[in-house]
């Protein structure tokens, strides 16, 4: 996950993601669909922080309920940028092209397949 770091203060600084949405996103994309508690223990927060992440990542476009405990990301190419898109709505900014955003989809896209495809 040291790998992620770049990525994931690109998630803060550009999608304006807290660290722990940052860190949940990454595992879930790079690791495949798992529930809060997994998420918990391998992110070593609690529970009720991984599941609060992992709706409000829902929100934001970039996660899909399996079931109400099990989280799906999807594919990075289009989560990173309907995320980035949402924010901008957010906060009332034009949004354009961002080749930061787009290359957090790109990096992403490798671990993500190679997650379902075991």
């Amino acid at each position: 996950m040291m790998y992620y770091s770049g990525i994931e203060n690109d998630l803060i600084s550009e999608i304006q993601l807290d660290p722990i949405q940052a860190r949940v996103f990454l595992l879930v994309t790079c690791y495949g669909k798992m529930s809060s508690e997994s998420i918990a223990e391998k992110l070593k927060i609690s529970v009720e922080e991984a599941k609060k992440a992992s709706k409000d990542l829902m929100a934001l476009g970039a996660f899909i309920d399996i079931s109400s405990t099990e989280f799906e990301a999807m594919h990075p190419r289009f989560t990173a940028v309907n995320m980035y898109r949402k924010m901008c709505e957010r906060q009332n900014i034009e949004f354009k092209r961002n080749k930061i955003v787009d290359n957090i989809g790109v990096i992403l896209e490798k671990p993500y397949d190679d997650a379902r495809t075991k």
